[in-house]
């Protein structure tokens, strides 16, 4: 039987990451450092934190409930490290393992607040004048379980 509660835990995820992976991709190399409007983090302290956050997803899933407020690497191994984190935390959502921690409160805490630095990220792209392009999101084909670099191409970018 489906697990509807972990089966949008991981849709989630998935579009955290096709949203999120779009801010990454393609951003010029000055960008993860741009001080954007003045802002307390650049965007490379972005990633890590939301970096930080799935981590900190994972390790409440799994019952580990350990936070970790990493020091930013460079932009490739941040970015990179994004990507290991949605993947390991996505494995573990998928397998049968129980959670340590309900859906609805790994939603409310670490997604949510990865997610709200997702559109954190497009903005500060856009103030720093690399946008990235606008999409119309609810056409994206976004699947449980892509949680990868390689994501389907956008299909109604505006």
């Amino acid at each position: 039987m489906a697990d509807i509660k972990r089966d949008f835990l991981r849709h989630t995820l998935a579009t955290l990451v096709y949203r999120c992976g779009k801010t990454l991709r393609g951003a010029p190399p000055e960008f993860a450092a741009s001080d954007v409007a003045g802002a307390n983090r650049t965007p490379l302290h972005v990633v890590a934190h939301v970096n930080d956050l799935l981590d900190w997803a994972y390790s409440m899933a799994s019952g580990e409930r350990k936070w970790n407020d990493s020091t930013p690497g460079t932009w490739p191994s941040e970015c990179d490290r994004f990507y290991a984190a949605a993947k390991k935390f996505d494995d573990f959502i998928a397998s049968d393992a129980p959670l340590s921690c309900s859906e609805e409160k790994l939603f409310q805490g670490p997604v949510a607040d990865a997610i709200w630095h997702a559109g954190q990220l497009a903005m500060m792209r856009r103030l720093a004048g690399v946008p990235i392009t606008g999409e119309n999101y609810l056409k994206a084909d976004i699947v449980a379980g892509r949680v990868g670099p390689d994501q389907a191409p956008a299909r109604h970018e505006f």
